[in-house]
């Protein structure tokens, strides 16, 4: 099995894994948060692991279209599609899988709304740690009494996003977004550590954990023992959330960073070289860094790394 037959079957077995999860049968309620009774020492079984859910198989494709279309950048770059006997032809679910889900460049303001009814004062406060992202980049949040982009549930599933601009393609009964058990109760260090995170997924950042040189450092094994025991998660969804690394030559994205705030906290239990992979409990220098970047402010211009000189002094090429 080739690289883009391992995404293929990865990416189809992480929209298995959403679609029971949507349909309630991925989770049991044992693993849940506690409703804002933790403290900060709280064991992991505590703090549910986030899930990156996916479109069912039948949308990957038009949410590429989607993607490319809010944001050219978004498609995978030429080279992706060449190999060593030259031009490659890939099948679109192959592009999909490659495909990037940035909102673009443009300053956006995005709408968010609530699932059930949810108290003033919380609904500020979610919004307020999403708005963390807004001190480094050209996108913000906005509460709104309508149906939000952005749909936020606190119900059981425990916590989970859709991946940016794949949001447009949820039903608008259904959360783009799942904080189980948040009130105002909840310590700031979780507001910090879980919605600045599923925020990151809905800005269209992915898994930092999932880094080929991240994955490289998890003894699979032990991983499978760790999250059935921990968080209940089956082979198939470690699979699909932890064990399967990104295609690095597909990303827009900084060297690996372990204390991102998109990466997981990841025992030295599970680990090769004995040592944990820290994981990020807030947005840090190089996540705020990399998001000004892709999502400048009003006023800052594009970055354009193109270069010209005259075209008297190309280059002579010699075989």
């Amino acid at each position: 099995m080739n690289q883009n037959d391992r995404l293929r079957a990865a990416l189809a077995k992480i929209a298995e894994v959403a679609g029971e999860a949507a349909n309630g049968t991925d989770d049991d309620g044992d693993h849940g948060y506690d409703g804002g009774q933790e403290s900060d020492s709280a064991s992991p079984k505590d703090k549910p692991g986030c899930i990156l859910k996916s479109l069912p198989k039948r949308l990957l494709v038009k949410a590429a279209e989607t993607a490319r279309r809010i944001n050219p950048v978004n498609a995978p770059a030429r080279g992706l599609f060449s190999s060593a006997d030259g031009f490659q032809v890939l099948d679109p679910l192959q592009i999909a899988v490659l495909t990037s889900k940035y909102w673009g460049p443009q300053p956006r303001r995005l709408t968010v709304s609530f699932m059930e009814s949810t108290p003033a004062d919380l609904k500020a406060r979610i919004i307020s740690h999403m708005n963390a992202w807004t001190k480094c980049g050209g996108i913000s949040f906005v509460g709104t009494d309508g149906t939000g982009a952005v749909r936020i549930s606190r119900g059981g599933g425990g916590y989970w996003s859709y991946l940016g601009t794949d949001i447009q393609h949820i039903p608008k009964n259904r959360q783009t977004m799942n904080l189980q058990g948040f009130t105002m109760s909840t310590p700031e260090s979780e507001y910090k550590r879980v919605v600045r995170h599923e925020t990151g997924h809905t800005l269209g950042f992915p898994h930092e954990h999932m880094r080929k040189a991240l994955v490289a450092r998890i003894d699979p094994a032990k991983a499978y023992q760790w999250f059935l025991s921990t968080y209940g998660w089956d082979k198939a969804t470690v699979d699909a959330q932890v064990l399967t690394p990104l295609d690095e030559a597909s990303l827009m994205g900084t060297s690996p960073d372990q204390t991102s705030i998109m990466c997981y906290q990841l025992p030295a239990a599970i680990t090769k070289d004995g040592k944990p992979i820290i994981g990020g409990t807030d947005i840090n220098s190089t996540d705020c860094g990399f998001a000004g970047k892709i999502y400048p402010k009003a006023g800052h211009a594009v970055a354009d790394h193109e270069e010209d000189w005259a075209e008297s002094e190309d280059a002579e090429v010699f075989a």
